[in-house]
């Protein structure tokens, strides 16, 4: 099944070949093919970021169905940080070792500096560079970026060059939760298409700005969507090396998490948390269906637990994340993996298996 990554995505073969890997249950043979590619591509080290989150507010205009971290302004629970608290969370940071800050928030239409959501963007990330130099500013998925073009009424690509100049280094891959306009139009129908995330992804990486990709499974998506995603992911990669851009640093599973969604979702759905045997399997099929278009493969154990992302490091993952020091978005939504992991933390996890470990930079580099 690992030939499926060497045939043309939008081809009809590809398809049926991504389907088929993806309908397979034979989890012994996933698992081992997925450890043997990932040990070709990737080696035995695990590697890990030394990093902090920055949900600066959970302000937000929409609606999405799975989501517990948005608030209308005023409501109990909303928040929006200014920057003197962010920028004392950011030195804090770098005093414990961070060489990354992730930065992301709701869509705040108040968040604007003299009329300019742009500005104000901008404005936060030269902020925190003052206050935590030569950190990686990894910031502002595709969803916040189109945002911010649409709020100022300006092309997305003067967005991209004036964050770029503010200090953004690269940008999360998330918002593209299930690359299917149908799925989309049942959770999260105010967001971006998912052809718009991909404009905007392929814009972001010929401006040489490099992302993570990811995939939000185990709710309504079938293996149908699955497949076009993770293709969908291999053309942009295939794109993006072509040209020489940047491209995906990372491809990220994000497990579903339901316990803070809708009852009538939740009902369909049928768990409040991860099934972790099928987000196991996903891995591996993931890992051998993106092929040699992924070296890197990272499990969440935030909605996973260390535990669960610990096991994943056996079905093709060769790298834990980062330390997070805290974390809104995903624990608001009832997952039981914590906000925070310490260094020791990632690095035992990795030992336990017999793999050697190592800090890496946002971009897999080495820490100077």
């Amino acid at each position: 099944m690992q030939a499926a990554v060497r045939l043309n995505p939008g081809s009809p073969d590809s398809i049926r070949a991504a389907e088929s890997l993806l309908d397979c249950t034979d989890a012994s043979s996933l698992q081992a093919q997925a450890d043997a590619l990932r040990r070709s591509l990737a080696g035995e080290t695990v590697s890990y970021v030394v990093n902090r989150n920055l949900n600066f507010t959970n302000h937000c205009l929409q609606h999405c169905s799975f989501c517990a971290f948005r608030r209308d302004a005023g409501a109990a629970g909303a928040y929006w940080h200014g920057f003197e608290l962010l920028q004392s969370k950011a030195a804090e940071a770098a005093s414990l070792g961070a060489s990354e800050l992730c930065i992301q928030g709701g869509l705040n239409p108040e968040a604007k500096s003299q009329g300019s959501a742009l500005a104000y963007y901008a404005e936060l990330l030269e902020a925190l560079t003052e206050a935590a130099p030569g950190l990686h500013l990894h910031a502002f998925s595709p969803q916040e970026l189109l945002f911010i073009a649409e709020q100022d009424g300006i092309p997305l690509q003067r967005v991209l060059e004036r964050l770029q100049q503010a200090g953004l280094a690269s940008i999360p891959g998330t918002a593209a939760e299930v690359l299917s306009e149908d799925v989309r139009r049942q959770l999260c129908p105010e967001k971006i298409t998912a052809r718009q995330w991909c404009a905007v992804i392929l814009q972001a990486h010929r401006t040489g700005l490099p992302s993570t990709a990811t995939l939000m499974a185990g709710h309504i998506e079938s293996n149908r969507d699955r497949a076009l995603h993770l293709l969908t992911l291999v053309a942009l990669q295939q794109e993006a090396q072509r040209s020489a851009q940047a491209g995906f640093s990372e491809f990220v599973l994000l497990p579903f998490i339901g316990a803070q969604a809708p009852a009538a979702l939740r009902h369909r759905v049928g768990r409040d948390q991860p099934d972790r045997e099928a987000m196991l399997r996903l891995t591996a099929q993931a890992r051998l269906l993106l092929g040699e278009w992924f070296t890197n493969h990272q499990p969440s154990w935030v909605k996973l637990t260390l535990a669960g992302a610990s096991e994943a490091l056996r079905w093709g993952c060769n790298d834990l994340g980062g330390t997070l020091m805290e974390e809104s978005i995903t624990s608001m939504a009832g997952a039981q993996g914590g906000t925070s992991q310490s260094v020791q933390a990632l690095r035992s996890a990795a030992l336990t298996l017999g793999r050697p470990v190592r800090e890496r930079t946002t971009l897999y580099g080495a820490v100077a």
